[in-house]
């Protein structure tokens, strides 16, 4: 059961991301500098490695979070909204940010990276919460 309701998590996250960067998809292209054509596509080689990656990274964190909920016994709905929304809030959306401060980025760029990082560990949360981990 354990894998499972990771990968449920995993896979819910992963479909908010998907609608998050497709409805700002414009925005995102602008702030993170990437070269688009003359419709206004991205350019680059359309290569399924960022999907991948982004993919399994969700499993990571899914996985490291459902340790941590069950290590303190967050087992609840309720409890569950709120790991998820400090783990997004707290610990990744800072993290990317400082990231991105450093390495002279837009500060959109963190905006809209974060919304995905907080609303899909809040999601992964929730998974959790109504699995009761």
């Amino acid at each position: 059961m354990g894998y499972l309701v990771v990968l449920i998590a995993a896979v819910a996250a992963y479909a908010f991301g998907a609608v998050w960067y497709t409805t700002m998809s414009r925005p995102w292209i602008a702030a993170a500098g990437i070269p688009v054509d003359a419709d206004g596509k991205p350019q680059g080689n359309g290569s399924a490695t960022p999907f991948i990656v982004g993919f399994v990274a969700e499993v990571l964190v899914a996985g490291m979070m459902r340790h941590i909920f069950r290590q303190s016994g967050l087992d609840t709905v309720l409890e569950g909204l709120m790991g998820g929304l400090g783990i997004g809030l707290f610990l990744i959306t800072p993290w990317v940010t400082m990231n991105y401060a450093f390495a002279a980025r837009p500060y959109k760029l963190s905006l809209l990276d974060g919304v995905n990082a907080v609303v899909g560990c809040t999601i992964m949360g929730l998974v959790f919460g109504i699995a009761g981990v």
